[in-house]
C-alpha cells in the first residue's frame, strides 16, 4: 500500500521458548489510528518495540514511511515519537528540563527548544508545575510530560502504548482529544490499548492480537458485527444458576458468561421475537433471573467472542 505510514509483514519474535509474535501483518495509511488490541502478554508491546528500532525481528519485515526498522533505525527514530507504558522522563529534571534535553537531542534548532517546550507545557495542563523536578508529578502529570517529550520535534508518525494507563477518566478524555487533534493536524498514530472505549473512540481501524497472532480486524462497527445485532443480558443472583441457565438460552443465540460469572450476555440478530424467546425458556425452565436488559454489543463482547475472555485491567509492563 503506497499511503501507507506504517507496515508489519510476516513479524516473528521469540523470546527463548516463548514466541512472542508469530507472523503479525498489518498496515496503518497515512493520517490515520490504528488500535492494537489484546490481552497482557499478546505481543502488542513486542511489535511496537520492533516497529520503534528498539528490538529486532527474528523474521519479517516493517517500515515506517517506507523506511526499514532494521535497516534504517536511526532514519525511522528521527521521524517516530514514542510514549510507552513507563513515563520515561528523568525525575530530578524539571518538566521545562525534560522537554529541552529532548529537543537537543533530536537536534531541534536551538532558538525552537524554548517556545517549542512552553507550547507543549500548556497544551498538556504543565505550566504551573514546569518548574519543579518532575519526581514531584502525580502518576497522570507524568505521563502527560512523557507524551509531551515524544511530541517535541513533531513526529508524523506517534507509538502510543497503553498511553492512558494510570490516567483518572478526565486525564484519559483530554487525552484522547490530543490524540484526536495530532491526526487533525496529520499524524499517523498506533495505539496499543486494553481500555476497549478507547479504540472504539479513537481508532479508525483496529487489530486484535492474541498468542502473537492477529485474529481479526476491521472498524469497531465491522468487528461488533461479527457477533450479531444485539446482546441480550441476563443477570442472575449467583453463578451456578448463570452455568446451569446457559445451555438453555443456546438455541437463542451464543451465550457467554459475564460479570463474574453471574450473567449471561446473549447474542442474537433480532432482540425483539428473541426476547420473548429468552423469558419463555428462562420462566419454563424455572430460572428467575435478577434482571434482562437489552444493548448493543460492544467491542468488550467481541473481544470475549475472540479471545474467550473480556480484556483485563492494564496491568504495566505486563504485555510482550
Amino acid at each position: 500500500m503506497e499511503d501507507a505510514a506504517i507496515t508489519a509483514e510476516g513479524l516473528v519474535k521469540r523470546f527463548g521458548d516463548v514466541v512472542a509474535l508469530s507472523g503479525v501483518d498489518f498496515e496503518v495509511p497515512k493520517g490515520t489510528v490504528l488500535g492494537l488490541l489484546g490481552p497482557n502478554g499478546a505481543g502488542k508491546t513486542t511489535a511496537v518495540r520492533i516497529l520503534t528500532t528498539i528490538l529486532l525481528p527474528d523474521a519479517g519485515r516493517a517500515t515506517v514511511l517506507g523506511l526499514d526498522v532494521t535497516r534504517t533505525p536511526q532514519s525511522v527514530r528521527s521521524i517516530i515519537g514514542l510514549a510507552g507504558q513507563y513515563a520515561a522522563v528523568d525525575g530530578n529534571l524539571t518538566g521545562r528540563e525534560n522537554l529541552r534535553m529532548v529537543g537537543q537531542l533530536t537536534h531541534l534548532p536551538r532558538d525552537v527548544i524554548g517556545p517549542r517546550a512552553s507550547e507543549l507545557l500548556e497544551r498538556f495542563a504543565l505550566t504551573e508545575a514546569a518548574d519543579r523536578p518532575s519526581r514531584t508529578y502525580s502518576g497522570g502529570m507524568r505521563r502527560r510530560l512523557d507524551l509531551a517529550a515524544a511530541l517535541m520535534h513533531r513526529p508524523p508518525v506517534l507509538f502510543l502504548d497503553e498511553p492512558t494507563t494510570g490516567l483518572d477518566p478526565q486525564g484519559r478524555s483530554d487525552l484522547w482529544g490530543v490524540i484526536g487533534e495530532l491526526v487533525t493536524d496529520g499524524a499517523t498514530v498506533l495505539l496499543t490499548t486494553q481500555y476497549l472505549e478507547e479504540a472504539d473512540r479513537l481508532a479508525d481501524n483496529i487489530v486484535v492480537i492474541d498468542h502473537g497472532r492477529v485474529i481479526a480486524e476491521g472498524t469497531a462497527s465491522e468487528l461488533k458485527a461479527q457477533i450479531g445485532t444485539t446482546v441480550i443480558e441476563v443477570r442472575f443472583d449467583d453463578a451456578r444458576t448463570a452455568r446451569d441457565a446457559a445451555p438453555a438460552l443456546a438455541p437463542v443465540g451464543s451465550a457467554e458468561l459475564t460479570n463474574g460469572g453471574s450473567a449471561l450476555s446473549v447474542n442474537v440478530p433480532d432482540s425483539g421475537p428473541a426476547l420473548l424467546e429468552v423469558v419463555r425458556i428462562l420462566d419454563d425452565r424455572g430460572f428467575k433471573p435478577a434482571s434482562i436488559a437489552v444493548r448493543e454489543p460492544t467491542l468488550d463482547d467481541v473481544f470475549l467472542r475472540l479471545t474467550g475472555r473480556h480484556a483485563e485491567a492494564p496491568t504495566p509492563g505486563g504485555d510482550q
